[in-house]
């Protein structure tokens, strides 16, 4: 799943720097466990290792410093929707990342973290009046979707008590319409795709061509072609045909209309192994030589990365609570399952984890392979967050941790059974060689859950007239 399709990636990080990613992880599960965190109490816990997070932001500024023209304005807005807690988006601001938002959720919890609007990108194919009104308000960057969205920001500028000048960036998010990967859901450049305006539609291309000549203050043209599953080709290809469009632009304006492309994210990520493929670097490299024009100081640039930014540096740690066998394979039954891994779940195939094993103590687990399975608790049968999986014998007290879990598996909770939502901690070396912790997110409670499913109104369907009874 490196997503390369003939692309030259050789590898950057080295063995030793993968090790050390490991021994951090290692260590920070014992101590989770030795500190409370992990119990029979609280048999599941989330960790983000913010040695490494600060350490992809830097390969992240690295990478494009390295390709585009000094004094470029870049902007790498990290896509919240990946990691939606506020410590870590402000963890990443105080590493000179910005937010890209697609909700009004989403913009809140940026601007909880302290990311400033004009660090900030709005998309999304659904924006509201209300959202477009307080972006351009505020001076966050929009990206309208399509024609509708369009008109939309056109009644809003018209409209009485518009700012005399537009302080937001605006520009207009088209498909390049180039094809999709592997995992046809999260495939946005497909020719049916409902993200942007479709350029190979009869008559798209001249009417977004139109749409600039008509508006001098559209400044700004965006794409995302990417995400986990598309060749890194393909996401070259889908940046150079939105270059090449920014060119037709500006050729028919006269002057630099278009003077920052927005080229997304969607980096993908190699969940098999320890290998970071393909990285930054690479992707910036890969750009250069295909659009050499994108870095020669004539366009700003934002990127939208966000998976590729946080997956290796997330850990989902579970205790076993009970082992036992089915069909003579041995089955370990965890408190970690769909609720915390639904892509893994229901597309196993597209979304596989690497799992470790980890003793009661929290130490990694040595001993003979055995295939087995291991289990979530969820009231269903194919709740495995893996199947098969050769790993050292598990027993009850034992730990395992889902690697690589930083990005969306943080995200995506799925209340099935009302399982909470586990606590997140991030954690770093204590300069004594222990570690030390600091908390992301509370464990959800029980009393939550009652609040969240209507607690507050248990007698409110029995108050209504009963009607007419067959």
């Amino acid at each position: 799943m490196d997503g390369t399709d003939g692309v030259d990636v050789t590898d950057e990080r080295g063995a030793g720097a993968a090790e050390a990613v490991a021994a951090r992880r290692d260590a920070a599960v014992a101590a989770a466990v030795a500190q409370g965190l992990l119990s029979p109490d609280r048999p599941l816990v989330g960790l983000l290792d913010v040695t490494g997070i600060r350490a992809s932001a830097a390969a992240l500024h690295a990478a494009f410093a390295g390709v585009v023209t000094p004094g470029t304005p870049v902007l790498h807005a990290f896509a919240v929707k990946a990691t939606p807690l506020v410590p870590a988006v402000r963890l990443l601001h105080a590493e000179g990342l910005g937010a890209e938002v697609a909700s009004p959720g989403e913009l809140a919890l940026a601007r909880a973290a302290g990311v400033p609007p004009e660090a900030t990108v709005l998309d999304s194919p659904a924006k509201t009046p209300a959202e477009l009104r307080e972006a351009l308000a505020l001076g966050i960057a929009v990206n309208a979707d399509n024609p509708q969205e369009l008109a939309r920001v056109d009644a809003l500028l018209a409209s009485p008590g518009a700012p005399a000048v537009l302080r937001a960036p605006v520009g207009i998010r088209v498909n390049p319409q180039v094809g999709g990967g592997s995992i046809g859901a999260l495939s946005t450049a497909t020719a049916t795709s409902k993200f942007g305006v479709a350029l190979r539609d009869e008559g798209a291309r001249a009417w977004v061509v139109r749409a600039y000549a008509e508006r001098p203050w559209l400044t700004r043209l965006h794409t995302h072609t990417g995400s986990q599953g598309i060749p890194l080709a393909l996401m070259v290809r889908g940046v150079a045909e939105t270059y090449a469009l920014a060119e037709e632009i500006n050729a028919r304006a006269g002057r630099r209309q278009v003077d920052t492309l927005d080229i997304g994210g969607g980096l993908p990520v190699d969940f098999s192994s320890d290998t970071d493929r393909p990285t930054f670097a690479q992707y910036a490299r890969a750009l250069r030589a295909a659009v050499p024009g994108l870095f020669d100081g004539r366009y700003g640039l934002v990127t939208e990365f966000g998976r590729s930014l946080l997956a290796r540096h997330g850990t989902v740690v579970a205790r076993v609570e009970y082992t036992k066998r089915a069909g003579g394979r041995p089955v370990a039954v965890t408190h970690a399952g769909v609720q915390i891994a639904t892509r893994t779940v229901y597309a196993p195939d597209a979304w596989p984890l690497r799992i470790a094993a980890y003793d009661a103590e929290g130490r990694p687990k040595a001993g003979p392979r055995v295939v087995q399975d291991v289990a979530g608790p969820a009231c269903f049968a194919g709740d495995l967050l893996a199947e098969a999986r050769a790993l050292p014998p598990l027993e009850p007290g034992d730990h395992v941790a889902a690697l690589d879990t930083g990005a969306y598996f943080f995200a995506h909770h799925y209340g099935y059974n009302s399982l909470p939502r586990p606590g997140i901690h991030g954690f770093a070396p204590d300069g004594t060689g222990g570690v030390v912790f600091a908390t992301v997110r509370d464990a959800q409670t029980v009393k939550s859950i009652v609040a969240e499913s209507g607690g507050a109104h248990a007698a409110g369907l029995t108050t209504l007239p009963p009607g007419t009874r067959r």
